[in-house]
């Protein structure tokens, strides 16, 4: 059986991970905010990585200053705006 101080350690640690990983996620994230942020990760690592970078450009048929520009301006808002907000999601 778990004692009560346990479970608050066990707790405390998955706040200081969802703190340091932002792509982890939190209880008050919804889809959209998930989905951005792989998008965001999966750009970041496409860019960080030249050989991939350079087999996006050839794919694309662009350079690869052109490709790297392309991504970083996809990172801005890659799955579209933000869903409207419920004014019942607030209560």
């Amino acid at each position: 059986m778990a004692l009560p101080g346990e479970r608050f350690h066990v707790l405390a640690q998955l706040e200081h991970l969802q703190s340091k990983y932002t792509g982890t996620g939190h209880a008050d994230m919804n889809r959209h905010e998930w989905i951005v942020n792989q998008h965001r990760d999966t750009r970041a690592s496409q860019m960080s990585h030249p050989g991939m970078t350079s087999f996006i450009a050839i794919v694309e048929n662009e350079s690869r200053a052109r490709t790297r520009f392309n991504l970083l301006n996809r990172m801005i808002q890659p799955c579209g705006p933000p869903p409207d907000k419920n004014p019942l999601d607030d209560v």
